[in-house]
């Protein structure tokens, strides 16, 4: 499936980008792509939550399908 990927603070700085298209069946499957492209977005993604369609993906088994964005977020800080 193909997948609109937005960045967010850290998350993109990390990634380099701030919104991509790439291609991915699950949650899992698009973290572990990224992944691959080196330790400091590997380290960024550890932490990160993602949303589908605006709703949380609690479960990294999450299914995405053709047209979603997901939002990847760092934990934020402040009050």
């Amino acid at each position: 499936m193909t997948v609109t990927v937005r960045y967010f603070a850290g998350a993109r700085a990390a990634a380099g980008v701030a919104e991509e298209t790439l291609s991915a069946g699950t949650v899992a499957q698009l973290v572990a792509d990224l992944s691959r492209r080196g330790e400091p977005l590997e380290r960024v993604l550890a932490v990160c939550s993602f949303l589908v369609d605006g709703l949380a993906a609690r479960d990294q088994t999450t299914p995405l399908y053709d047209g979603a964005t997901v939002d990847v977020l760092p934990p934020f800080a402040g009050g």
